[in-house]
C-alpha cells in the first residue's frame, strides 16, 4: 500500500495544504488527534467503507452533538478530497444529517443590573473586561489584544484592530474574526471606568496590553484565567450557565434596545462583510455615538 493511500499521511497533507485561519487549524488538529487518527490512521483510504464510518459515528458521544457533527464534517471533507484525487471513487460518509446540528445553547442576555452585579463579583482588574464585553460587544480575543493606543478616551472610542487566538498554548495575533477592524463608541458611563482601569492595570507604553497575564505584562490574558473568575461571578449572581461570550450577545441586544438598526448593530459587533462595511460604516458612525449614549441610559446613568 502506498503511503498516500493511508489515512494518516493523507489527512496530515490535507491539513497542511489548507488555507485556513490559525484558530480553525488548531481545531482541526485537535479533532484529528482525538477522533480521527486513532480510528482511521493506519487504514487504507479504500478500506474506509460506509459501514466502517457508521460504526465509528455510532461510537461518538451523542451528548455532544455539535462536536459530533463537526468531527464528521472534517472526515467527510478529507475524504471528499480523496475522491477529487481519484484515490477513492466515492465518499463513504453518507449518513443523512450527520453534519447538521441545532444550536444547543439558548442565548439569554444579561440585563443592565446583572452586568453591574457580574462586574462587582469579578476582581477589579477585570471590571473593564466585563464592561467592554457587555456594552461594546467585543469578542474575547479582541478584548485580550486591546492595547493603550486602541483606546481613545477623548472621543470615547475603542478601535478594534487585532485579535488573539491560542495555538498550542501560545498567543497568535492576527486580524479580527471577520478580517476587518472597526471602531466602537463606548457608552459615556463606562469611559471613566475604562480610564481608571488603564491607569491601574494596563501594561505601560502605547502598546501596553489592557488585559495581560499576571506574571507577564507582555502576554495576553488567557481564557482560562478569566473563566476561573467568571464561573464564581456568574454563580454568585444566579446565572450559572452564562458564558463569557454571552456578554457579547448582551451587547447586541442592548444596542437594539437603545434604538440601533440591524445594520448598525452588525457594524458595532463586526458582523458585516467587507463590501457592506464599506457601504454602511460612514452612515452608522454618527448614530453609533447616539446609540452609546442611550446604552448609558439603559445602565441607569
Amino acid at each position: 500500500m502506498r503511503a498516500i493511500e493511508a489515512f494518516a499521511p493523507y489527512a496530515e497533507t490535507w491539513l497542511e495544504q489548507r488555507d485556513i485561519k490559525t484558530r480553525t487549524r488548531a481545531l482541526y488538529r485537535r479533532q484529528l488527534d482525538r477522533f480521527l487518527l486513532p480510528e482511521f490512521g493506519d487504514m487504507s483510504l479504500r478500506d474506509i467503507t460506509p459501514a466502517v464510518v457508521r460504526s465509528w459515528y455510532s461510537g461518538l458521544d451523542p451528548n455532544h452533538p455539535t462536536q459530533r457533527a463537526h468531527v464528521y464534517s472534517l472526515l467527510r471533507a478529507i475524504l471528499n478530497e480523496a475522491v477529487r484525487d481519484e484515490i477513492i471513487s466515492r465518499n463513504p460518509c453518507n449518513i443523512r444529517s450527520a453534519s447538521v446540528t441545532k444550536r444547543q445553547i439558548t442565548i439569554d442576555p444579561a440585563t443592565p443590573e446583572e452586568i453591574k452585579a457580574l462586574m462587582a463579583e469579578m476582581p477589579q482588574r477585570y471590571h473593564a473586561f466585563v464592561l467592554i464585553g457587555a456594552w461594546c460587544g467585543l469578542r474575547f480575543g479582541e478584548m485580550s489584544e486591546l492595547r493603550r493606543r486602541d483606546i481613545d478616551l477623548v472621543s470615547g472610542v475603542i478601535h478594534v484592530r487585532r485579535a488573539v487566538v491560542w495555538d498550542g498554548g501560545e498567543p497568535v495575533v492576527g486580524p479580527p474574526k471577520n478580517g476587518l477592524g472597526r471602531s466602537v463608541t463606548m457608552p459615556p458611563h463606562m469611559v471613566e471606568l475604562v480610564a481608571v482601569h488603564i491607569e491601574k492595570f494596563a501594561a505601560p507604553g502605547p502598546d501596553g496590553l489592557l488585559f495581560h497575564a499576571m506574571k507577564d505584562p507582555s502576554r495576553q490574558v488567557g481564557s482560562n484565567t478569566v473563566r476561573r473568575h467568571w464561573i464564581k461571578a456568574r454563580n454568585a449572581v444566579g446565572r450559572p450557565t452564562m458564558r463569557v461570550h454571552d456578554l457579547r450577545h448582551s451587547g447586541a441586544v442592548l444596542a437594539v434596545r437603545a434604538g440601533a438598526t440591524g445594520k448598525e448593530t452588525q457594524d458595532r459587533l463586526g458582523h458585516l462583510s467587507a463590501g457592506a462595511a464599506d457601504r454602511y460604516q460612514h452612515a452608522a458612525r454618527g448614530r453609533d455615538a447616539e446609540i452609546a449614549k442611550k446604552l448609558s441610559e439603559l445602565a441607569g446613568y
